[in-house]
């Protein structure tokens, strides 16, 4: 699943350097491909620019700049994950019609199909999430089935405003790099997921949750269909926060602990996952009683879901199954001896960032 803000999508690469804009850390992998297996040639975690303040266009350049530097790749080809509040991500359903209309359609009539007036947005709605069902003929004897009198498919559709994707193009360019895709960070852990988990994203109902620093991402996944997929404003800022307070102690203390997280806190946990919990289960319920199916497992991605206890936690406020994914398993690690040494611990922050690497390959 691609959605690139810019048309880089006709070019078919044999490597790309992804970076993930975070909030407090951002990511990037260097990914190569050989014909349909890829390679994780490189990563690197950088903290982003202060959230307390503006973000200019020296400062994002700059930032381009040092991630260049950390990842090896002083010019290039990059893509460039958008966060959830830069762009909006939307499953709607549009007359069978050509692509380029479909943007066309979207760009002046935008509040009748996404409920919302988006001026000068950017929209890419190329991603055929239904296709359209064969009519199959006759049989002899028989009447022509019924046509429908329009026709619609479902479509997925990204779109962002064009001065952001403008200033972070020229930020990325002045850094030395070529912005070649640009695209939202929803598809992220979609993409990695499909390529790490084949057997489950092809024939299993999933639901996929990656904990980001301020917002969650929620996606259910039926039989390789995504069927439903949100943001929530939940994510590991807040749980930390709430288990600081619930235990007394500061936010870096509560920090540290979250990850190493001895028994005794568990209790003080589970109470701070309790709203992401009651969020997620209202998305598996609507699901659920939309499609009189069952999700079989929660997988939790992202830089605050690792450590099993946390999996736990989710785990007991959900009565589901819920297990953490490696976003580059089934690929091959070229990597220097002192990142392999710590790819295990680092691996949940590269979701979004290797699932943007691969739409772009």
């Amino acid at each position: 699943m691609g959605l690139p803000f810019l048309n880089g999508r006709a070019k078919r690469r044999d490597q790309i350097v992804a970076i993930d804009l975070g909030a407090r850390v951002t990511k990037a992998v260097h990914l190569q491909r050989r014909q349909e297996s890829y390679t994780l040639a490189n990563y690197a975690l950088i903290d982003a620019p202060s959230d307390d303040q503006s973000i200019t266009h020296q400062m994002l350049t700059d930032h381009f700049k040092e991630v260049a530097k950390a990842i090896g790749k002083r010019k290039g080809d990059v893509v460039l994950a958008m966060s959830v509040t830069d762009c909006l991500f939307r499953q709607i359903e549009l007359p069978l019609m050509p692509i380029s209309d479909m943007r066309q359609m979207l760009k002046f009539n935008a509040k009748n199909y996404l409920q919302q007036d988006l001026p000068d947005h950017v929209f890419d709605c190329c991603y055929v999430l239904q296709r359209r069902p064969e009519v199959k003929p006759a049989e002899p004897g028989k009447k022509e089935p019924a046509k429908p009198a329009l026709q619609k498919q479902k479509v997925a559709v990204g779109g962002a405003r064009r001065q952001v994707i403008d200033e972070f193009a020229s930020a990325v360019r002045l850094a030395g790099l070529e912005a070649a895709e640009i695209v939202p960070g929803f598809v992220g852990p979609l993409n990695a997921f499909e390529v790490a988990e084949r057997e489950v994203f092809a024939k299993e109902v999933a639901a996929l949750v990656e904990i980001g620093f301020k917002n969650s991402i929620i996606s259910i996944i039926d039989g390789g269909e995504l069927m439903l997929n949100r943001v929530v404003a939940i994510g590991g800022d807040r749980l930390t926060a709430a288990l600081a307070e619930a235990m007394g102690i500061t936010y870096l203390e509560a920090e540290n602990i979250k990850i190493g997280m001895p028994t005794e806190v568990q209790p003080h946990l589970e109470a701070a996952f309790h709203p992401l919990g009651r969020e997620l289960r209202a998305s598996l319920d609507f699901f659920e009683t939309q499609n009189d199916k069952t999700v079989g497992t929660v997988f939790v991605s992202g830089g605050s879901a690792r450590g099993e206890l946390i999996v736990q936690a989710l785990q007991k406020e959900l009565m589901l199954p819920c297990k953490l994914w490696n976003p580059s398993a089934g690929m091959e690690l070229a990597l220097a001896p002192e990142k392999m040494a710590e790819i295990e611990h680092i691996v949940p922050h590269l979701t979004v960032a290797i699932g943007a690497a691969l739409a772009a390959l």
